[in-house]
């Protein structure tokens, strides 16, 4: 009430002053100022904006201080006074100020300072400051809150994919590639050579002073070593020596028509990757920043993995994880993961494609490797594994909650890859809001979300509640999963629930890692070792023949052609390091497939044999190489009498008809099967009769073991002692 009485005295006042015409021609002094007005106000009076002064400023009139002085003290003298005392704490005090204040002189120090631009706009600037601070808190506030399922999320521009290289197979499309030649790709001539080089060097160091000098080792014993690994990986045993026994048991041909067991175990004790003389120089610098933990293995690793870069390019969805290699071996960096099937062993940390499996790059975790970022081993193994630099642009990457954090998405999106994967809630750049969080009983397919520029994180309740991070994807796409669901009856049925989009495509992409683990875990390989590197060399074997499985099934999709099984695919690649590996000096013992039983015929019928013959020395059941009799040996149906021996009747017989009838020499191989046929030369030797040594050939009418060669006749030797032939 006080403020409108006010403004009604104001107007009536000014409608006064502008109908006189004494004081429309008067002006107040300069330095003169109203009795009622104090000086020290006129600070706080130019406050406000320099438009609204100039809309309430009077225009100015001349006269003199007498009537001026006139008018103020009618002014004053009105019953108007108590009012202006009331009008003085109002809002529009400042158009009075102006009416009757005159113009201090703008030539004065003090009064310039008062009234100068300057000040009002950084007053201006401080309001139009703190009123953004309140708006931007009030944004914060709304934006750091968990939004419902009903809220329209912003869907950002999907990625262009744009591979350095075609996606696939970086081959001949149109040639038909065999296992072998597959497999050459990653264990070339140049990897073949490093292996051979290396170990004979340690072989060479490690028989000095020993009484068996070291065999040389050739290309040709690395391929059929190689061959061997690969077979105890299709057929697996306890230990390595039974490979090679010939027993019933272990009836096993195939591992010694390619390499005698004894030469296979001295290749695999001095097996070296590199070389002895790098080694010592590397452990001189052990306890120093320049020694180098994974010496042992660096020339195989780096030529592995530069053929898993050169021969396969990947699709646009790639995953990392991490992969565990069983060891309990005492080395310096042997991890432990409570979390993996594999609890001890070497950690690698793995890049592969998600579609087929592919290994595009992997190393092996020994520690702190280079200068660290400070950002997390995590962030660091994310852009070490992505360092290739025909990779491209445009790639969907997907991860656990190990590597997921803001900073590594963030710096992922400047290098044109989008990043998808589980998140931990305590990572730095969560939001830590509970505001509209998920309650405690929450059903089945609840979502919450929250966008903060280009990150999404995501909460989505199935089982358990799950968190999520994506720079790809939209907060819910309307897309549904089946759950089973139990009901009030407590019956299970199928339901509906929503279900975001980045969880959907990380369940799609994220097993690529997991792919390659259970295909190399098929047919693993790996043996217990003592030596931590030889553990890595199996596993650089499995690597590579499950790449080289890989680009076989994917050019035979290209090229509409029927693709191998793994099992199909190993069997042939073991018979063909078979053809191109080393032929054995000296086979162990054979147990090939006899035919049962092994019939030799009779140089002449039983019922002609004389009844008188020279005597001739009696032979062993060891002597013969078949584990059943002849069949012109065998008694005849309903007889009591045992059948003839072989070392009264046969030999006997034979000598007494006519010298060296009947006595011809055979190859223990012309009565077995499943021989390579470069094999059938040595195949099935037994000791010699006469000089102890191994010999494949014996007499087919004495059935002894006799060697016939350019170096000795100890068949004709041994007949003629015993007065068989002249």
């Amino acid at each position: 009430m006080l403020l409108s009485h006010s403004e009604d005295e104001l107007q009536q006042l000014q409608s006064d002053v502008d109908s006189d015409s004494d004081y429309s021609d008067c002006s107040l002094d300069e330095d003169y100022t109203p009795r009622g007005l104090a000086p020290a106000s006129d600070e706080e009076d130019f406050t406000d904006e320099e438009s609204s002064d100039r809309d309430c400023r009077p225009a100015k009139r001349r006269a003199s201080r007498r009537q001026c002085r006139s008018v103020y003290a009618s002014q004053v003298s009105s019953p108007l006074r108590t009012a202006s005392k009331k009008w003085e704490q109002s809002p529009c005090r400042k158009k009075v100020h102006y009416a009757t204040t005159p113009k201090k002189d703008t030539s004065s120090p003090k009064a310039g300072k008062r009234l100068s631009t300057p000040r009002r706009r950084t007053r201006r600037r401080k309001k139009q400051a703190e009123r953004r601070v309140v708006e931007s808190a009030k944004d914060e506030e709304d934006e750091d809150r968990w939004r419902n399922i009903d809220e329209e999320d912003v869907e950002l521009p999907q990625p262009k994919f744009r591979p350095e290289r075609d996606v696939g197979p970086q081959l001949n499309r149109t040639a038909n590639y065999t296992p072998l030649e597959l497999f050459q790709l990653f264990f070339s001539t140049t990897v073949i050579d490093t292996l051979v080089k290396n170990t004979n060097a340690y072989g060479k160091k490690k028989c000095q002073g020993q009484r068996e000098s070291w065999v040389p080792v050739t290309a040709a014993d690395m391929y059929s070593f190689i061959c061997i690994v690969l077979y105890m990986g299709l057929v697996p045993l306890k230990t390595l020596k039974e490979f090679w026994r010939g027993s019933r048991l272990f009836s096993l041909p195939f591992p010694a028509s390619v390499m005698p067991c004894r030469r296979f175990l001295a290749i695999l004790r001095s097996l070296h990757m590199s070389d002895p003389a790098a080694e010592a120089v590397n452990e001189q610098k052990k306890g120093t920043s320049g020694y180098d933990k994974l010496c042992k293995i660096k020339p195989l690793y780096e030529q592995i993995l530069e053929a898993c870069h050169t021969f396969f390019h990947p699709h646009q969805h790639i995953s990392i994880d991490e992969r565990m290699v069983a060891s309990k071996a005492r080395f310096g960096f042997k991890q432990y993961s409570r979390n993996k099937p594999t609890k001890w062993g070497f950690k690698l940390f793995v890049l592969a494609d998600s579609i087929c499996g592919y290994t595009l790059n992997f190393f092996v975790y020994g520690g702190k490797y280079g200068e660290p970022t400070g950002k997390g081993i995590s962030y660091d193994a994310v852009m070490r594994l992505l360092n290739i630099p025909f990779l491209g642009k445009g790639y969907k990457l997907y991860v656990d909650n190990f590597y997921t954090s803001p900073t590594l998405f963030l710096d992922l999106l400047k290098r044109k890859i989008w990043a998808c994967g589980t998140i931990r809630p305590k990572v730095v750049g969560y939001p830590n809001t509970n505001k509209n969080n998920m309650p405690e009983k929450t059903p089945r397919g609840t979502i919450r979300w929250i966008r903060k520029g280009e990150l999404l994180f995501v909460k989505w309740f199935d089982t358990r509640e799950v968190t999520m991070c994506s720079t790809m994807h939209k907060a819910y796409s309307s897309e549904m999963a089946k759950r089973k669901v139990k009901d009030a009856d407590g019956q299970w049925t199928v339901r509906h629930v929503p279900i975001p989009s980045c969880i959907r495509d990380y369940n799609q992409h994220m097993g690529g890692v997991d792919l390659s683990d259970a295909l190399i875990g098929y047919y693993n390989v790996l043996h217990k070792t003592h030596k931590w590197y030889k553990t890595l060399f199996y596993h650089f074997v499995d690597i590579a023949t499950v790449n080289a499985f890989i680009l076989h099934k994917e050019m035979c999709k290209l090229q509409n052609r029927p693709v191998l099984t793994q099992k199909n695919f190993r069997e042939q690649l073991i018979l063909s390091l078979a053809e191109i590996g080393s032929t054995p000096r000296r086979s162990g013992p054979q147990n090939l497939i006899w035919p049962s039983p092994f019939k030799v015929p009779p140089a002449f019928p039983l019922k002609d044999l004389p009844t008188s013959t020279p005597a001739v020395p009696s032979t062993s059941p060891s002597d013969v190489p078949l584990n059943s009799s002849s069949s012109y040996l065998k008694a005849a149906p309903g007889s009591t009498e045992p059948p003839p021996s072989v070392s009264t009747d046969v030999v006997q017989a034979a000598a007494t008809v006519a010298p060296s009838l009947g006595h011809l020499p055979s190859y223990f191989s012309e009565q077995m099967s499943n021989v390579a046929s470069r094999a059938r030369a040595t195949a099935g030797r037994r000791a010699c009769v006469v000089c102890k040594r191994k010999s494949p050939v014996y007499c087919s009418a004495c059935l002894k073991t006799l060697c016939f060669t350019t170096l000795r006749n100890c068949y004709s030797k041994w007949h003629r002692s015993n007065n068989i032939c002249v």
